[in-house]
């Protein structure tokens, strides 16, 4: 359990310096040109050896594991200054940059859980996470328990002595079940359990898990952070220095680290955050009232549409909506995949997002739940809402839908 100490160094890590906006604060979140001799954006560090003046000095390097450049694996000039970045953006006391989103769920995992341990992970989590603590941690002899996206306080009534953490995702993967993070935060910090959130889809930008009692932030910064489906990168963004440091541990102990190029590269991406986030979202709603007209659709999931069933959480917890959502369709058959999917112009047939090109991927069948809840039926798609025309994205949409009638309708 963490000590209160902790709890305060954090509130001031998080409260020193300008009370910036958020959009400001992504411009000009991590090192100042004045620490760069005057460069705007972090010199690229590509470095593995760290030379050392004195013997002395070579002796005590392992006293600034956590804060200072002292071998190339645990981090350089280029890597922290993005760790600055992403811990300013989610209000925390310090980051920890990794190699993919993957590995900064699994290193986040793997750094509290250990033999004897239960872990309650949300049943609504990203299929990679299923299948590490599915596969790897419960191998290991950590007893995995997956809860429904919408147990919220009554989680308390799966907590155990051994409960280690809590881990969430919110909105979940595929399906977008919103949780209710704040009630469950509360029910964990009473019983001395620690939480961690996904937070890949909002950004620190719309959802700051931190602010709501989370232990552990966590983002696939190859996502909306970079923007540009160029790199891969992690990062987990700690309440406490407590925290920080297991997790900076962690990633020591398993010989995870980033590249400094990937970390240039996000780190410019953040720049421009808050701009591409407005056009992803006003493109999303564009597109999801267009989904919500058309007769094969049955259901669509994105949490900022008012008929979302985790439309009320979004609208308390949530300052925005990104480009990613979920539509279900009457039914796709074989034939009728190929000719929605296959011709189209604009949207790409790709995984992750969060990059500036739309993407349309079937998501079925559904993915794997313990606790399932009441999904439509029928065939999901999942969207990314790029930065293109709107207008030229519906166009391509039309046209798909147009292939399936088609066919539908020259059937006897």
């Amino acid at each position: 359990m963490q000590d209160n100490r902790d709890r305060d160094a954090s509130a001031m890590r998080r409260d020193a310096g300008p009370r910036w906006q958020e959009a400001t604060r992504a411009v000009h979140a991590g090192p100042r040109p004045a620490g760069q001799g005057g460069l705007v954006n972090p010199p690229v560090d590509r470095a593995s050896t760290i030379i050392y003046a004195t013997v002395e000095a070579y002796m005590d390097r392992h006293k600034g594991l956590y804060d200072e450049v002292i071998y190339g694996l645990y981090g350089t000039r280029t890597s922290f200054a993005l760790a600055e970045a992403v811990s300013a953006l989610e209000g925390g006391f310090a980051a920890v940059v990794t190699a993919s989103g993957t590995s900064a769920i699994a290193l986040t995992l793997a750094a509290f859980a250990g033999q004897g341990d239960h872990l309650l992970v949300a049943d609504c989590v990203y299929g990679p996470t299923r299948r590490f603590v599915t596969e790897v941690l419960a191998r290991f002899g950590v007893e995995v328990e997956f809860f429904g996206a919408g147990i919220g306080a009554d989680i308390a009534a799966l907590c155990r002595p051994n409960t280690r953490m809590i881990y969430m995702e919110t909105p979940g993967s595929h399906t977008f079940d919103m949780i209710d993070v704040p009630a469950i935060a509360q029910v964990a910090r009473s019983r001395g359990i620690l939480t961690a959130v996904d937070n890949s889809w909002a950004t620190p930008l719309f959802f700051r898990p931190l602010a709501h009692g989370v232990d552990i932030s966590i983002a696939s910064a190859t996502k909306y952070l970079s923007g540009h489906s160029d790199c891969l990168l992690g990062t987990m963004t700690a309440a406490s220095e407590t925290v920080y440091r297991q997790l900076k541990d962690a990633a020591a102990r398993w010989g995870n680290c980033a590249s400094p190029d990937d970390c240039y590269l996000v780190h410019r991406g953040i720049r421009t955050l808050d701009a591409r986030l407005e056009r992803h979202q006003r493109t999303a709603a564009t597109l999801v009232d267009w989904f919500a007209r058309q007769p094969e659709v049955t259901a669509i999931r994105y949490p900022a549409h008012p008929d979302d069933p985790g439309h009320a959480i979004w609208k308390r917890d949530f300052t925005g909506a990104t480009g990613l959502f979920g539509v279900w369709l009457d039914g796709l058959n074989d034939e009728e995949t190929r000719a929605f999917f296959n011709p189209m112009t604009l949207f790409q047939l790709g995984s992750s997002w969060g990059g500036f090109e739309s993407l349309a991927v079937p998501a079925w069948p559904a993915p794997v739940r313990d606790c399932p809840g009441d999904e439509p039926q029928g065939a999901l798609i999942r969207i990314h809402a790029g930065l293109e025309a709107p207008a030229d994205l519906v166009a391509d949409l039309e046209a798909a839908f147009a292939r399936v009638r088609a066919l539908r309708g020259a059937r006897p």
